[in-house]
């Protein structure tokens, strides 16, 4: 049942991109000269490629056929990519990284939900034995050098087993007591009976005025009804399916790798044996027509592939030698016509050069918004054509597993068995045909004359000896991971999701504006913007270098927002590698220019080669402040500022590798250097009344995290009031401070109230107007 069911999702989630597809060849080769309307179609884009993206990946998640997989994977990365690009037209079009599609939302009946990114879980999935292994390299260097500490093994007491003994003796102890003193009370009994009758009437009444007042409460809308609140049977039965599916979807693995095993077994002597006589028997014609034998063609030119072509080896040759001619005729005309376009500028002015400049600006101006080519639509209408040519009437019902197709894997690990067994024959071939033109024709093969070094590599060899950062070269990719761990540089992330980030849709995101307000982000739109620039493009290879790129991000936000936390939650989703160059972390290490372009050089070197890494940066103002503080002289925070740009131009489209910098004081910071740096800010603001109480209830889940028990006594509204201006920090910080062990312990006698936790808040710092001002 539930192959079929995720086979149908994967179909209609094709049957949509295919529309989809078609849509964007009649829609966006247009120029559209109203640009919101342009912007309603970007929106209307965005939200049903996010839908498409959510079913390809759950499609691809729960399904076992490997097979499907790999085609689903391709189109889920070209989908993910063509996102990213919408979303840059949008942010262009509009001047703003936080969008409000309300008004297309309600016109496609979606809900806010579905404008929530989801992550793809291969993204850890498919590294997770590497993933655990670095984490336990990672926890044993930390364990080694003092950073980490485990908790110790306490040692069992004396006392411990005599009281244990005690705790098991006292049910019998009562059920003497009661069986002793029943026996002295039995003309009682009519009294006893009559007590207990006024007891439970009274019990069963309260119980029936409890639930009439939470039936009034529900049909006012002042509480949830019960299936919100509860998890639903088929949600525990999907949590205990997917735990055993991933050895179910190991299997397939092992069957193709026999099935490839056994094909070269069955392929390997006889087409060994026809490759050779067909090679052997292309010599020996040649040197008829010729004269002499051809040399063997080299790997770039197809190897034994370029001698089986229709065309002569004369043809073969007269092609050759016209590509090069034809290479070098095109390298002369583009150095002509550069020259030439030089002379014309030196004859002009550079009034008539600007004038020439800026004639496509009015240019587009007149035909108006196109949009951008794209990287990812061949990808998408790629595997949206394999689709349909092979698997949309492929579903096989009568497979119980469906774990994988036999012919397709035949199909595809032929070519490889044949590729590898003509390697090993070109091998072969290549050596036959020097000893045939050896004993044929006398010819040997000269080799290369011994010369003295060039001039540029003695100067390589002396830059090595000059420069010290050459000494990195010798030194393996471990031994520099266990240095960084060791100097504090490389640090373990703490296991958080994105979706952990708690807080509800901005509903007047759309309103405000028209009223002349300007409405701060939700913590929904901070989601969306960390998945968007952080995760999904560090997750996916392909995506990160075709996407556009962003090296750089920026959370800004005071105190206690959750910087932190979504700087882990990109670590957690993606199996990144988080290493710490925060002011404050790298005092005293590596002194010195050298030291620091050494320390750079390191982090560069490691976070390259195992990637995905993320590069954090706290209180990253202060790199780029005005002044340095007082007190703050021996720390040095201004080490990086020079550096920091090299160290980003040295980050490649192909290098997962993303700057990720938090600050509580933005604007303390020189502006024209820090926004040169962060390509992308993502304001984060306190949280609105709406994630304090409203559907995700951010009170209600920070209580229950750390022990505590909601009660009637317990009113979660007036705390979200209440809290207007304090922080998600600061509430956890109230709701810790309340539940200390000892009131844990006293819950079940005296349930907890409101003004507790609102006395502990009121020991809280909030954010003012103006900073919050300050920070817009």
């Amino acid at each position: 049942f539930s192959i079929s069911t995720y086979n149908k999702m994967w179909r209609d989630a094709m049957e949509d991109l295919d529309i989809q597809l078609r849509r964007e060849r009649e829609e966006f080769l247009q120029p559209q000269e109203d640009h919101m309307k342009a912007f309603e179609m970007l929106v209307t884009s965005y939200i049903k490629y996010m839908r498409i993206f959510r079913n390809l990946e759950m499609a691809h998640d729960q399904l076992v056929n490997q097979q499907k997989q790999k085609v689903i994977q391709q189109v889920l990365d070209g989908v993910i990519g063509r996102i990213l690009e919408i979303k840059k037209e949008m942010v262009e079009l509009d001047n703003l990284e936080f969008h409000y599609m309300d008004n297309i939302l309600v016109d496609l009946q979606l809900l806010p939900e579905d404008l929530e990114v989801p992550i793809p879980r291969y993204f850890v999935k498919e590294n997770l034995e590497v993933l655990q292994q670095r984490e336990r390299i990672l926890d044993e260097i930390l364990l080694n050098t003092g950073l980490q500490t485990q908790k110790p093994v306490e040692a069992t007491t004396v006392e411990e087993p005599i009281e244990i003994t005690q705790v098991a003796e006292q049910p019998f102890m009562k059920l003497t007591y009661f069986q002793e003193r029943r026996e002295t009370d039995l003309p009682h009994l009519n009294n006893a009976a009559t007590c207990i009758q006024k007891v439970w009437r009274g019990y069963i009444q309260r119980k029936k005025t409890e639930k009439m007042r939470e039936e009034e409460m529900i049909f006012l809308g002042m509480s949830p009804p019960p299936h919100l609140k509860a998890t639903s049977i088929s949600r525990i039965h999907a949590e205990q399916v997917s735990a055993p599916q991933g050895k179910v979807q190991e299997r397939p693995k092992e069957d193709i790798k026999d099935m490839k095993d056994k094909l070269r077994e069955m392929e390997r002597l006889n087409a060994k044996e026809t490759l050779q006589d067909q090679i052997g028997q292309c010599f020996i014609e040649c040197r008829h027509i010729i004269g002499k034998f051809p040399d063997y063609p080299n790997e770039k030119a197809g190897g034994s592939m370029a001698l089986f072509s229709e065309k002569t080896p004369e043809q073969v040759a007269e092609e050759l030698a016209a590509q090069k001619e034809m290479a070098l005729q095109k390298k002369a005309q583009e150095g002509k016509k550069e020259k030439e376009e030089k002379e014309k500028m030196k004859g002009k002015s550079p009034q008539k050069a600007g004038k020439k400049g800026s004639l496509p600006e009015v240019k587009t101006i007149k035909e108006g918004w196109r949009m951008a080519p794209s990287n990812f639509l061949s990808i998408m209408e790629e595997g949206n054509s394999q689709y349909k040519a092979f698997w949309q009437n492929r579903d096989k019902k009568w497979d119980f597993l469906q774990d994988h197709d036999p012919e397709l894997i035949k199909e595809e690990k032929q070519e490889d068995v044949e590729e590898e067994i003509k390697v090993q024959v070109d091998e072969l071939m290549q050596q036959k045909l020097e000893n045939l033109k050896l004993a044929v024709d006398g010819e040997k093969s000269g080799k290369q004359k011994k010369g003295r070094k060039s001039e540029k590599s003695r100067q390589v060899r002396e830059f090595r000896v000059l420069c010290p950062m050459m000494s990195l070269v010798r030194r393996t990719i471990d031994s520099l991971y266990k240095e960084l761990a060791e100097e504090g540089l490389l640090i373990k992330a703490k296991t958080v999701n994105i979706c952990d980030y708690i807080g509800d849709y901005s509903y007047l995101g759309s309103t405000l504006p028209h009223l002349g307000k300007e409405p701060m982000p939700s913590a929904t739109d901070v989601r969306q913007l960390i998945a968007l620039y952080g995760i999904l493009p560090l997750g996916s290879q392909i995506v990160h270098e075709k996407a556009p790129l962003v090296k750089a991000l920026l959370l800004a936000g005071p105190a206690g927002v959750g910087k932190k936390m979504l700087v882990h939650a990109i670590c957690t989703e993606t199996g990144a590698n988080l290493f710490n160059l925060s002011a404050s972390n790298i005092v005293d290490k590596y002194p010195g220019k050298t030291g620091l372009q050494m320390m750079l050089h390191m982090v560069l070197k490691v976070a390259k080669q195992l990637q995905p890494s993320v590069v954090w940066i706290g209180d990253t103002e202060k790199i780029f402040s005005k002044a340095v503080p007082k007190g703050e002289e021996e720390m040095n925070p201004k080490r990086l500022e020079k550096i920091l740009p090299e160290f980003l131009k040295a980050l490649k489209a192909q290098d997962r590798v993303l700057i990720v910098g938090t600050t509580n004081r933005p604007f303390d910071a020189n502006l024209k250097p820090f926004c040169k740096i962060y390509q992308k800010i993502i304001v984060i603001p306190r949280p609105d009344y709406g994630s304090r109480y409203g559907k995700y209830f951010l009170w209600k889940h920070i209580i229950l995290q750390n022990g505590g028990v909601i009660t009637k006594l317990l009113k979660i509204s007036i705390l979200a009031y209440v809290s207007d201006g304090f922080t998600q920090g600061s509430i956890v910080q109230a709701v810790q401070d309340v539940l200390s062990e000892l009131r844990l312990l006293q819950m079940t006698r005296q349930p907890l109230r409101t003004d507790e936790f609102v006395t502990s808040l009121g020991r809280q710092e909030p954010v003012y107007q103006e900073e919050e001002e300050t920070f817009k």
